[in-house]
């Protein structure tokens, strides 16, 4: 995207000050420090982000330690005028991207899905309502076609219907339909996630019935729901496989309520990882690489695993962070006496280490390498 004037009211279309109007409308707030993961150099960003403020585009509401940026009454008006079948819904009534509410915990949610809509905007996934099917509107026009990977969040689920009262409560940003499957995608950010277990099981419920079953039959029957929760940083997982407790619900993790539990990082990592679970034909490439020098895996063993390697013992590729099966693997090795090796990457292996027991070896793989060979998705830094 282009440094260019404004010649009228708005931004040019395709420019980043463009860009950056269209998420926080989409977000209700975006959360200031999120820019810097944008596309474009920081200091373009900064220089993009004063012109819309001294346009009265843009604003900064700061209070209790919570910095973000909303859209002025002109930019809403404006946005409106241009584009009313995008603007509008999202304009209208007592809605969270028209009138943000300024307690700190409604700031937090806003806040929590900026950074995965930003994150599934990074990671190639289509994520503006405007470019892909309705799937979840109350009557669909074509429920049936899948157009993906793309990132739907919970405002855009909500719209389902009068089922969007089963899911009232959950702590979802949304759900990702993509080749590899359907998940429900959270965010725990920098803090300790408390789960809202009852609403949580109703929204697997929702996608298993209404969209794997219905709605999305043709793509998704045969692919049972799994989860994503994203976090800041590794130091999270250690957190999230930690002990269940009736305080942070961590056992909606391993319970196997979703088939899959991945753990992603909240930057850029998060994001190639990200589009490596929504590419299966890439996913089975690296895993065909890591194989090469090891042994099909057995059939009905005892263990969980993908590979054999020389000495006999069984190999799990963990670089996407699938909790439960990485615990499942760990345990296993520890009730048959066995040992194995856990694939991860080098940024992943520090925090695994934390969460394996010693029978678990750790075999790092370079993300820079990897990224370089497979597909690389811009930085958004200088």
């Amino acid at each position: 995207m282009c440094v260019t004037r404004r010649k009228g009211p708005l931004p040019s279309p395709d420019t980043f000050p463009d860009l950056l109007l269209t998420l926080v409308a989409l977000s209700g707030e975006l959360p200031s420090a999120l820019v810097s993961r944008l596309p474009g150099s920081d200091s373009y960003k900064a220089y993009a982000v004063k012109i819309l403020k001294r346009e009265r585009l843009l604003r900064t509401y700061y209070h209790d330690g919570l910095r973000g940026l909303r859209l002025t009454s002109i930019a809403k008006n404006l946005l409106t005028a241009r584009q009313p079948d995008r603007y509008l819904p999202l304009f209208t009534g007592d809605t969270a991207t028209n009138t943000p509410k300024y307690s700190v915990p409604h700031r937090l949610r806003l806040h929590r899905m900026a950074e995965v809509l930003v994150t599934a905007y990074n990671a190639g996934l289509l994520t503006f309502p405007w470019e892909k099917p309705a799937a979840f509107q109350a009557e669909p026009d074509d429920a049936s076609l899948y157009v993906g990977p793309a990132y739907y969040s919970s405002r855009e689920v909500k719209e389902i219907g009068a089922q969007a009262t089963m899911i009232r409560g959950s702590r979802s940003t949304g759900i990702l339909l993509c080749g590899s499957g359907i998940y429900a995608v959270y965010n725990t950010a920098d803090t300790r996630m408390k789960w809202e277990y009852k609403a949580e099981v109703r929204l697997k419920a929702m996608m298993q019935t209404d969209l794997c079953h219905r709605r999305l039959a043709d793509r998704f029957m045969d692919s049972p729901p799994g989860a994503i929760v994203f976090g800041d940083g590794m130091d999270q997982l250690e957190i999230l496989m930690g002990q269940g407790d009736k305080e942070t619900r961590n056992y909606l993790i391993m319970n196997g309520i979703f088939r899959c539990f991945h753990y992603l990082t909240l930057d850029h990592r998060g994001e190639v990882l990200l589009r490596l679970l929504c590419d299966p034909e890439r996913k089975a490439a690296l895993d065909g690489i890591l194989s090469e020098d090891l042994a099909e895996g057995r059939s009905n063993w005892l263990i969980e695993h993908d590979a054999i390697d020389g000495n006999g013992c069984p190999v799990l590729f963990g670089y996407t962070c699938d909790m439960p099966r990485i615990r499942r693997f760990d345990d296993a090795l520890g009730l048959h006496g066995q040992t194995g090796t856990v694939y991860c990457f080098d940024f992943q292996e520090p925090a695994l280490r934390r969460v394996c027991g010693p029978r678990v070896a750790l075999q790092s793989i370079d993300f820079e390498a990897f990224e370089g060979s497979v597909f690389h998705i811009p930085q958004t830094t200088d």
